[in-house]
């Protein structure tokens, strides 16, 4: 199976489970009459619409080079990924907004609903299930080396932290009767500012590739190891490194003597190459550009 098929077919086993919850929360949220739960919809309803995000932008980040884009579309899915940071902080905002004025209102002398058993095994349920979900596309993210799929897999743990602030905050506005009904609404602004902390982190890589960003120092200084490994070669300068989508790009000059053959010269080059495609995988791009020792 291709890569864009196992992301298709992870995404979609997300996406059944996201549909499922996202109805049975919104109904056990209004029969519950929970504020917290209600929130923990609307963010597997963002979870939702991230997974369209991710079909549509691996399609296209899956098509080759061609003569509009020389280094193929890998950064579609860095755009899916920026969006997906951009739908978690849209969700986040408009729980801890939600939550807020529900505080404020308590605050102000209101009586506030306290929650129904139904809303609780909501929260559980989702737990489980979204746990589940994430521990699945984390792993194949992971293998298949796919940021959109790793950002999409933190959408599910980050819902299923949503529903651990949601049980506690209903569980305790249950048991401690309506006078603590403040428990519920509280835990929708942690469960919100927990969702802001996450969408900052995927914001901030996926802004970094899209804005040309190096490799990490630690990533550079092996690839000159590398580049060094060849004992005719000689003082790697000028490297540049950059991200594109599932893949990267490497740039460097290297000094070889200068009395060497053409020919000896291409096939030292040809053999870096081999050796940098070999740890950083065979679509890596590599370009080298050979000189004279001074």
């Amino acid at each position: 199976m291709t890569r864009e098929k196992e992301i298709y077919k992870v995404t979609l086993v997300g996406s059944a489970g996201n549909a499922a919850l996202l109805m049975f929360k919104f109904v056990a949220g209004v029969a519950g009459n929970s504020s917290a739960m209600i929130a923990d919809a609307v963010h597997s309803l963002s979870d939702f619409l991230t997974d369209i995000f991710v079909l549509v932008f691996v399609s296209i980040s899956a098509k080759p080079q061609d003569e509009s884009h020389d280094y193929g579309h890998g950064k579609f899915e860095t755009i899916a990924t920026f969006l997906i940071g951009l739908a978690l902080v849209a969700a986040a905002a408009g729980i801890v907004v939600t939550g807020v004025m529900k505080l404020i209102d308590w605050w102000g002398g209101a009586q506030l609903e306290s929650p129904g058993w139904i809303a609780l095994w909501a929260a559980l349920l989702s737990i489980v299930i979204k746990e589940l979900l994430y521990q699945y596309t984390v792993r194949r993210g992971r293998q298949l080396d796919s940021k959109v799929m790793i950002a999409n897999a933190w959408h599910h743990r980050s819902d299923a932290l949503s529903s651990i602030g949601a049980a506690l905050g209903i569980g305790l506005a249950i048991f401690f009767g309506r006078r603590w009904a403040v428990f519920d609404p509280l835990a929708s602004v942690v469960v919100g500012l927990m969702l802001v902390k996450v969408a900052y982190e995927l914001l901030k890589q996926s802004t970094g590739e899209l804005t040309e960003s190096s490799l990490p120092a630690e990533t550079e200084r092996e690839i000159e190891q590398i580049i060094l490994s060849f004992d005719d070669v000689q003082q790697p300068h000028n490297l540049r490194t950059r991200r594109i989508g599932n893949r990267i790009a490497i740039e460097a000059h290297v000094r070889m003597d200068g009395q060497l053959t053409l020919n000896t010269v291409h096939e030292r080059a040809s053999a870096i190459e081999r050796k940098l495609k070999e740890r950083f995988g065979n679509n890596t791009h590599v370009t080298l550009h050979m000189e004279p020792v001074k």
